[in-house]
């Protein structure tokens, strides 16, 4: 049975390039202050956009602060990291973490730029139970797929939640997805974007991260600037 209420939270922390630790830290603080059942991150957050990064694996210690804000807050964070698969390829991904501890909730399936020589793209569309709301996933370029929003679509979601890096001039682009996908999908859209310089050469990212209604319309926004959030909490196809 679905809860009556999901509350959820888009964010886009600072980040240190390359620092799990301390990004982390920053991770959990987000958490502790949505307040929300679900708190989404851009990608490649735990990271920053270093596609030479380490992969980050479940049981790495630095992670336990993110676990312990989870735990406090009964929160679902979906955090962005590179991830390591059982056959040896790379993926970039997005963490679950809860409670319980750190799994992969989803793999990028369709990669940009110079992501393709050092990642493999993931095997498909997926979803995430969150108190009877299904979640469908997508990071970054995902979104703008046509065949993968279908897709994801077709597994009957009520929320599409998005991981994203983008310039600050792809703005319109970032938020004319959001509303398309909202309308196809009949279904909330929540785009975690990232704030502030990272690698890849990004030195402006968009930020603006935003929750947006099953009509594609604005419910929440946040700033252009790290450290900002957009949250709402929805219910069925309404929002307080």
């Amino acid at each position: 049975m679905r809860s009556p209420v999901l509350t959820i939270a888009a964010v886009q922390p600072a980040c240190k390039a390359n620092d799990l630790p301390a990004n982390a830290l920053s991770h959990a603080a987000a958490v502790r202050a949505a307040k929300a059942k679900v708190v989404v991150f851009p990608e490649l957050s735990l990271t920053g956009y270093e596609l030479e990064a380490a992969p980050v694996a479940a049981t790495d210690a630095a992670l336990s602060t993110l676990v312990e804000a989870c735990a406090v807050t009964d929160c679902i964070a979906l955090a962005g990291a590179p991830v390591e698969g059982e056959d040896g390829r790379l993926h970039i991904a997005m963490l679950c973490v809860s409670r319980r501890g750190v799994g992969v909730a989803y793999r990028k399936c369709y990669l940009g730029g110079e992501e393709p020589a050092r990642f493999s793209p993931g095997p498909g569309p997926a979803v995430l139970d969150v108190d009877g709301w299904r979640l469908g996933m997508g990071i970054c370029k995902d979104t703008g797929v046509a065949e993968h929003v279908s897709d994801t679509v077709a597994l009957g979601i009520d929320v599409y939640v998005a991981g994203l890096v983008h310039m600050r001039e792809e703005l319109p682009v970032q938020e004319m997805r959001a509303a398309s996908i909202a309308r196809e999908g009949n279904a909330f859209v929540a785009f975690a974007s990232f704030a502030g310089p990272t690698g890849g050469g990004y030195e402006r990212t968009a930020g603006s991260s935003g929750i947006w209604s099953p009509e594609g319309d604005v419910l929440a926004s946040a700033g252009p600037e790290a450290g900002d959030m957009a949250r709402a909490s929805l219910r069925g196809t309404t929002t307080d």
